[in-house]
């Protein structure tokens, strides 16, 4: 669709008209939930059109008028969709809520009848069999036809009618119920928060966390009253340092039994439906099961070879939880030889065995991490790996008045892309830490750079006072920005390889490689100063963090471990017809011999990655495989004996961070590491092998 004819239909909706303003961003401070659906009303009726003249072409299908017209259709619902889906999770409402229950299904219900359409498919499904015979396709628009050719088909493409009927309908029931869900768990999390009320009920807590609490209270109409809530970056702290048992236990049981609660926003039933939908599908489109499907076209490829690398993993993690949780019931016994370390006691005795066994205090590293620094200590590497600047940009208007912007530029000073952070948890606001782009890179049709966000569940400071981290908040900050780094480079012609659009199991890859920088001496002695004095991180402290690195990775491993085995559990299966997923779960984690003082890093009625749409369903196990990667990339880069070897980092960013997905992950790795990955390296970076 024009411009022009966008004009003509956009009747003062400001998500209809060409965004003029800086950058290109979209006007958020004149949009309104009311715009959304009759913005994408239009934007399904452009796309349409668009469609179908492709598929009424008269002329022979080549590349040009098939596949580019395809990849430049579109463009105004995807752009209507990247605002709406970015305001649904990051700043939503009850108006935006009842929308996106409108637009879900209908979402679903448009791009199945685009995924399905005959005379669209014909002409794809000619120009794939003849691929291999025509000379004027290169690598990418190889690797483009052949991505739109399987995702077709995996969308139902040579069903029946009857089947696209029934497969349409279950695409539309899914996505309806994968908005329900999250809005449960949202709705689950906004409406608990424990108020501190009393000094014995503070005790243990240190100043900043307190001051965090603070904020929270003065957000939900308490000032003066500290109010804990069940933003990640809120419990888990309180867990570590609350000096009262009933209090961490209260907290706890509001944290995992999130969308278990019985009443209205009880997912139970909702995950029930998902599960066997999701299988029906399957068996539609001639897969043994969803978990088949989904791994059709990923680096692992098969469930079993999944079940493999968790296999490999699990009784290495348990053994080293097991003697994790010893040494913690040794210590708190020490103190009442009565004690017991259960789930709601691990991360205290944890932090206190941090204190004793490796003299590190949680609290004692919190203030030289604050947020700014650690922002920028994240500039500053991807600036020393691939030469980038970034200068803050004010006066936009942004989605929230706590989101900020900065301008990247390559060494050369050309634009990159304009990226937006926004740090910090809010009633609001999904849980969870991502990224996403309100628009992508492209050549096709002239350049185009990227929009990219992180969005993050931070603590807030106290008034005046930097927001500080917690090492694993500091982290997600560096992991989140691995990801908008493969939004930022990206530098490939067609949009639906750029970025992000790799395999499931590939996209982690850059981001948790990117982690690794963090704790390294040359990021940490920069950056990690102390919120009051400004004294740098000492020396000292930096060596027994980084030799700390293992510590408490037993139980890190389990309980992530624990959700991806449960993850392919539920999609493995051949049929869930009337199944009860909490009996599944609990039949899984009896098989596989779960630690009864670990819970899942997410219990299946919040497992938001899995059930909130299907982006990681049956793939939660990539962050492992991804693990396997990162954990043997960054070693190349401590072989070469510089963690910023600029030949290392140029392959890096041309086979990795820039390359999208062009060409086949595996091939990708091996151009960047010059082999392929040791998956033992996994295994050495958390500790769970000697070497």
């Amino acid at each position: 669709m024009t411009d022009a004819s966008i004009a003509r239909i956009a009747d003062g909706n400001p998500l209809l008209e060409t965004w003029t303003g800086a950058f290109g961003l979209p006007p958020f401070d004149r949009i309104a939930p009311a715009h959304f659906l009759p913005a994408f009303q239009a934007g399904f009726d452009a796309h349409r059109a668009e469609i179908a003249r492709i598929a009424a072409d008269p002329a022979p299908p080549d590349f040009s008028n098939t596949i580019d017209a395809l990849e430049n259709s579109g463009r105004l619902l995807e752009r209507i969709g990247a605002v709406f889906w970015h305001l649904s999770s990051a700043h939503t409402s009850t108006a935006l809520q009842e929308v996106e229950r409108q637009i879900s299904p209908l979402s679903a219900r448009h791009w199945a009848a685009i995924q399905m359409d005959a005379g669209l498919f014909a002409r794809i499904d000619r120009l794939h069999a003849a691929a291999a015979a025509d000379p004027s396709l290169d690598d990418e628009r190889r690797r483009v036809l052949d991505l739109h050719h399987r995702r077709l088909l995996r969308a139902g493409a040579r069903l029946d009618e009857a089947g696209k009927a029934r497969l349409a309908d279950i695409l539309e029931r899914l996505a309806t119920l994968g908005t329900r869900f999250g809005q449960n768990l949202l709705a689950d999390e906004a409406g608990w928060a424990l108020a501190l009320e009393t000094p014995a009920m503070r005790a243990g807590l240190p100043d900043w966390l307190l001051a965090a609490a603070e904020s929270c209270g003065a957000e939900r109409g308490r000032p003066g009253v500290p109010m804990v809530t069940l933003a990640r970056a809120m419990v888990e702290p309180f867990l570590q340092f609350s000096a009262v048992p009933a209090l961490r236990a209260q907290a706890y049981d509001a944290w995992i039994r999130r969308g278990e609660n019985g009443g209205g926003s009880d997912n139970r039933a909702v995950v029930a439906e998902l599960l066997a939908l999701r299988a029906e599908r399957a068996r539609l489109l001639g897969y043994d099961s969803f978990a088949a499907l989904r791994l059709d076209g990923t680096m692992a490829g098969t469930p079993d070879a999944v079940r493999g690398l968790l296999d490999r993993v699990w009784p290495a993690a348990r053994d080293r939880a097991a003697a994790e949780h010893a040494e913690l019931e040794a210590l708190a016994r020490a103190e009442d030889p009565g004690a017991q370390v259960g789930a709601a006691d691990w991360r205290f005795w944890a932090a206190r065995r941090a204190r004793t066994a490796h003299d590190l205090d949680p609290a004692q590293i919190k203030p030289y991490l604050q947020l700014d620094n650690v922002i920028a200590a994240a500039f500053d590497v991807a600036t020393r790996l691939f030469g980038l600047r970034f200068a803050e940009v004010s006066g936009l208007a942004l989605h929230h008045p706590d989101a900020r912007a900065w301008e990247v530029r390559g060494s050369d000073g050309r634009h990159l892309a304009l990226f937006v952070g926004d740090y910090f948890a809010r009633p609001s606001k999904r849980s969870g830490a991502w990224m996403t782009s309100l628009r992508g890179q492209r050549r096709l049709g002239g350049e185009e750079r990227p929009i990219v966000l992180n969005v993050l569940n931070l603590a807030k400071g106290a008034a005046g006072a930097p927001a500080l981290l917690a090492l694993d908040d500091a982290r997600t900050v560096f992991h989140e920005f691995g990801h908008a780094l493969h939004g930022i480079l990206s530098d490939v012609v067609y949009p639906s390889v750029a970025g992000t659009a790799v395999p499931r199991d590939f996209v982690e890859f850059p981001s948790q490689l990117f982690e690794h920088w963090l704790l390294t001496p040359e990021v940490l002695t920069r950056f990690a100063r102390h919120a009051a004095p400004g004294a740098p991180l000492p020396r000292a402290l930096i060596e027994r963090l980084r030799a700390a690195r293992g510590r408490g990775q037993g139980f890190a491993t389990v309980e992530y471990t624990a959700s991806a085995i449960v993850d392919m559990e539920f999609h493995a299966r051949p049929a869930v017809a009337a199944l009860d997923p909490m009996a599944i779960e609990a039949e899984a984690l009896a098989r596989i011999g779960m630690p009864a003082a670990i819970a899942m890093r997410h219990r299946t009625p919040h497992f938001a990655h899995v059930f909130s749409g299907e982006g990681y369903a049956a793939g939660y196990y990539s962050y492992l495989w991804s693990e396997v990667l990162d954990a043997d990339g960054f070693a190349a880069f401590e072989e070469a004996g510089d963690v910023f070897d600029p030949a290392l980092a140029a392959r890096l960013h041309a086979h990795v961070y820039a390359a999208g997905n062009r060409r086949d992950p595996a091939a990708a790795y091996r151009e960047f590491r010059g082999r392929d990955p040791d998956p033992a390296a996994l295994l050495r970076k958390r500790g769970l092998v000697a070497g």
